[in-house]
């Protein structure tokens, strides 16, 4: 029997050995999910919805730590940050339950024109289908939350595939789930080799597709999805930040650096591109240099680790090149540059890189800011809006006009004004533009997009 070997991230001790499922596996999950969505008698009423989800947060709180331990372990975010994506996590559970109430009838208007009189009409949400899920590995447990407890939420039959790097915090949900009260036939996690979900994933039994990950996979998918399956779509961004000359860089600094390398860069809004006022451009260097250097960076879970490893030594391997690229090219390497270990890489800042370098034009997804100065404000929006990713930027400035400026001119989906790209709460809209994605997440709007309108029009004797 193949199996997938689940390694640490850090120190690649092995957590755990799964058995692989082949295709007979995934087919009898498929034929069962679509049973349940066809047959109208099966489909779980919302109480009992809003009720497995209502458990299902309370019992992910009471193995908080439990749940950190094991998303930090697999997926290297420091036990820190992995506490917050439990609470992220719980939140999201919450929220899911709550929207729930909002799935209801509405009244649609009948009687303004003589066509329409003599009726009455409301329209309703239905569910969508069977939801096929592919999940990423930086945020291993909250992500399967948007995909999984959205999918329940809407009343959808849902399949989901974690990565193959972190798929044990997915496992742990599926199991608190069941144990809230879900029938297992419900939720079923794909552990099985990238083609086979590929192979499913496109399936005309599926309803929709929520992937999130890489672009060059998630377009390919979106390119093979059967005639009428709905799709949303997360990739990354390369994010820029833009600093004016009158920023506080008691604030600035603090947010760089920990947008920049928060679980070492690994996040899909991770600033990358940092464009300084040429007139404090060099301040802000050696500021950010400085607490760079203070970054500690190890094991992931020690309670002062601010940095842990990369998900794999081929991702070291590639980021010192992209590195090794931009210095060759003319960057300055300010601090870092350094393979630390196997799995962990310095905090780095690369000073005035080639704007046609790969650390200037695609996502490095690793701990890696790139400054550059600029004169004009227009100059550092042109140059924020100049590749084909567009997801969330921001701006530091303590002038209205600036930012309300770049606010409406910047090409992202979000614009934070004195706070860093990689802010994100869980009920607001989230998602990319043009390279960076489709569709919007966020728990309210991930359930809408899972659930369908239905008219229905009463047509009534005078």
């Amino acid at each position: 029997m193949s199996t997938l070997k689940v390694y640490s991230a850090y120190q690649q001790e092995r957590m755990a050995e799964l058995p692989l499922q082949n295709e007979a596996e995934l087919e009898s999950a498929l034929s069962t999910a679509r049973q349940l969505a066809d047959d109208r008698s099966k489909w779980l009423p919302a109480w009992e919805r809003h009720a497995i989800l209502t458990k299902a947060a309370d019992l992910v709180e009471e193995h908080r730590n439990s749940l950190a331990q094991k998303a930090a372990k697999e997926g290297g975010k420091p036990l820190t940050d992995s506490l917050v994506e439990v609470n992220r996590a719980i939140e999201g559970i919450k929220l899911s339950a709550e929207a729930i109430k909002t799935l209801t009838s509405a009244p649609v208007p009948m009687g303004h024109t003589p066509a329409s009189d003599h009726r009455i009409a409301h329209s309703s949400r239905e569910p969508i289908g069977v939801v096929f899920a592919i999940s990423a590995f930086n945020h291993p447990l909250n992500l399967v939350v948007h995909q999984v407890a959205t999918a329940i939420a809407a009343g959808c039959p849902v399949i989901v595939k974690p990565a193959s790097s972190t798929p044990l915090s997915c496992l742990a949900f599926r199991d608190i789930l069941i144990d809230a009260g879900l029938p297992s036939e419900w939720c079923h996690v794909a552990i099985c080799k990238a083609a086979v979900a590929e192979k499913f994933a496109t399936d005309p039994r599926v309803n929709f597709l929520t992937f999130i990950g890489s672009a060059n996979v998630g377009w390919a998918l979106r390119s093979k999805l059967a005639a009428g399956t709905r799709c949303a779509l997360e990739h990354g961004g390369v994010a820029p930040a833009i600093i004016e000359a009158d920023a506080n860089l008691d604030k600035v600094i603090p947010a760089l650096t920990k947008g920049g390398f928060y679980h070492a860069g690994q996040v899909c809004v991770s600033v990358q591109r940092v464009y300084v006022q040429q007139s404090i451009l060099y301040k802000v260097a050696e500021l950010l240099k400085e607490a760079a250097k203070k970054l500690s960076v190890g094991d992931p879970l020690h309670k002062d680790t601010d940095v842990g490893p990369l998900i794999s030594s081929t991702e070291v391997g590639r980021i010192h090149e992209w590195i090794e690229e931009a210095v060759e090219q003319g960057a300055s390497l300010l601090c870092g540059g350094k393979i630390l270990s196997e799995t962990t890489y310095a905090p780095t800042i690369l000073l005035s890189p080639n704007k046609k370098s790969k650390v200037s034009t695609e996502e490095i997804f690793g701990p890696v800011l790139c400054l550059y100065g600029y004169e004009t404000l227009k100059e550092a929006i042109a140059e924020s809006n100049s590749l084909e990713f567009a997801f969330q930027s921001s701006i530091f400035t303590q002038d209205i006009d600036q930012a309300m400026q770049a606010a409406t001119q910047l090409d992202s989906t979000a614009v934070m004004i004195n706070d860093h790209t990689a802010f994100r709460v869980d009920w607001m809209p989230f998602g990319g533009r043009k390279n960076s994605g489709l569709g919007l997440g966020g728990i309210q709007q991930t359930i809408h997009d899972m659930t369908e309108e239905k008219m229905i029009v009463i047509n009534y004797a005078q």
